[in-house]
């Protein structure tokens, strides 16, 4: 448990290092507001598209396939997905139903759910969550892209005008592009690898420094109650259903392990680029992901613990 908790902190810390960052840079006027809405434009549009094209690209698509395990995880994310926008309606004003429901849903599992079940479980841990992401992408994705639609002063909210908004995500494309080329075992040059791996490895660091940037004392007070509020739905209640109800439905060992760290990981910092470029309550969306992760080295801990005093991984 020491381990696992210190595994923790060395993938959050990081992660707020940078945030810290973005506030020092803004305070100090090196970046404004101009500079963060370009950077997270190209975050959306370009580095972090690079960045799941590679992942899905590199990745066996044919080891830990289990169908019973895609299929658990599609119903436990649509449930919560469904769940967090039906506490949206109760709690937020209808501008703020899109950022809060995407907040407390959506998980950071490219950077910690995987990381932890690497942890965890080892190269078993990679397979199964490297087969997880794929389909993690492409609901996330497409979930938020339907419920920012809904309540976004910019985009239309028709079935046909969401529908072209999803296909349109560059996200969405680079995980179905890099999926047939992974399947078909198409090769592609070394240099394009190397310079998409370049704008890769900006993507976290430039999305992290964009969300401290947008971070103030007054916005965190303002967005405060729906902030924890939110973070209480990703971090406590979610994680507790969806669990309970992996092993109701019999898995136990890494599956459900692996299960559990996907499901209780904290809010994805994607999820404020595209509250940013959906113009809506970015600083909603900043908030959720600080508490989340700052929550998520007290709760995954006590989660794990449990399920291991129980024998059940």
């Amino acid at each position: 448990m020491l381990a696992l908790f210190l595994q923790t902190l060395n993938i959050t810390a990081p992660v707020f290092a940078m945030m810290f960052m973005g506030v020092l840079l803004r305070r100090i006027n090196a970046i404004n507001d101009s500079f963060i809405q370009t950077a997270s434009a190209l975050v959306f549009n370009v580095s972090m598209p690079a960045l799941l094209f590679l992942g899905i690209y590199h990745a066996d698509l044919e080891a830990a396939v289990q169908p019973s395990l895609l299929l658990y995880f599609t119903v436990a994310t649509l449930g919560s997905f469904g769940l967090a926008w039906l506490i949206a309606i109760w709690r937020c004003p209808r501008e703020d139903r899109g950022i809060y429901a995407q907040g407390g849903f959506r998980g950071n599992n490219a950077v910690i759910g995987l990381a932890l079940a690497g942890s965890m479980y080892g190269d078993h841990g990679i397979s199964i969550g490297a087969v997880l992401a794929g389909l993690v992408i492409l609901l996330y994705n497409s979930l938020s892209a339907v419920v920012l639609a809904v309540y976004s002063p910019t985009i239309k909210s028709d079935p046909w005008s969401i529908l072209k908004s999803i296909l349109r995500n560059p996200l969405i494309i680079s995980v179905l592009v890099a999926g047939v080329l992974a399947y078909a075992k198409v090769g592609l040059p070394n240099w394009l690898l190397t310079s998409g791996d370049y704008l890769a490895q900006m993507t976290l660091p430039l999305a992290l420094i964009c969300i401290g940037g947008t971070l103030s004392m007054a916005s965190l007070h303002a967005s405060g109650r729906m902030a924890l509020s939110a973070s209480l739905v990703k971090m406590v209640w979610l994680p507790l259903l969806a669990t309970f109800g992996a092993w109701l439905c019999g898995f136990r060992g890494a599956e459900l392990g692996v299960l559990f760290l996907y499901i209780a990981s904290p809010t994805a910092a994607s999820s404020y680029v595209m509250a940013r470029a959906a113009n809506g309550n970015h600083q909603l969306a900043a908030s959720i992901i600080v508490i989340t992760t700052l929550m998520a080295a007290v709760t995954t801990n006590i989660g794990i613990f449990i399920l291991q005093w129980g024998g059940w991984i």
